[in-house]
């Protein structure tokens, strides 16, 4: 018969002890605003349905009865894509991205008047799952692709396009650092 006896630190090899760590389980922080939105995922023997939004009769989001759905688009990201960062003055997006894809989120507060100032989010969207992600405008967002297929979203914004006067504020891609986008090893 096994007996199996608690161990501790002292327990494991010098060799190895002094690499141990923990992995960070604690709730994450919140950037003030950002919201994600679990969605109801169907799976039946044929495949699966999610119903994104509902509109209200003015068009707006029923779920964020405060937006008002100006344009929706459709995106695919190539697999090693990374799309960073941009914000927006005016715009505010909802994200969605497909159940069965997977992308890496990063968000940062930039709003220098927000109680969350400077805080960071990084997050998986898709992986099983089905979510929005609402963005206020202020908060600088990204998205990268580190697996090996394509991965595919839908967004709503409040406000269409406008080529000619774009509210796409651009900042680079590494500015919360490479290793930012990496896979975290370990």
């Amino acid at each position: 018969m096994v007996s199996l006896k608690p161990l501790s630190k002292e327990s494991i090899g010098n060799d190895f002890s002094k690499d141990l760590s923990v992995q960070e389980y604690s709730k994450k922080p919140v950037i003030e605003g950002v919201q994600i939105i679990n969605l109801n995922l169907f799976v039946e023997d044929g495949g699966c349905l999610t119903e994104i939004v509902r509109l209200d009769d003015n068009g707006n989001l029923q779920i964020l009865p405060d937006f008002k759905v100006k344009q929706s688009t459709f995106s695919q990201m190539l697999p090693g894509t990374i799309k960073a960062f941009h914000l927006h003055y005016n715009q505010e997006d909802c994200w969605f991205i497909m159940p069965h894809d997977r992308v890496l989120v990063g968000l940062f507060d930039a709003r220098k008047d927000s109680p969350t100032y400077n805080k960071t989010m990084r997050f998986v969207l898709g992986a099983g799952r089905a979510q929005l992600l609402y963005i206020p405008r202020g908060v600088a967002h990204g998205l990268a692709n580190l697996w090996q297929k394509p991965a595919s979203m839908i967004y709503f914004v409040n406000q269409c396009f406008d080529p000619n006067q774009p509210d796409e504020q651009r900042l680079p891609w590494d500015t919360l650092g490479e290793d930012f986008w990496e896979i975290k090893k370990g």
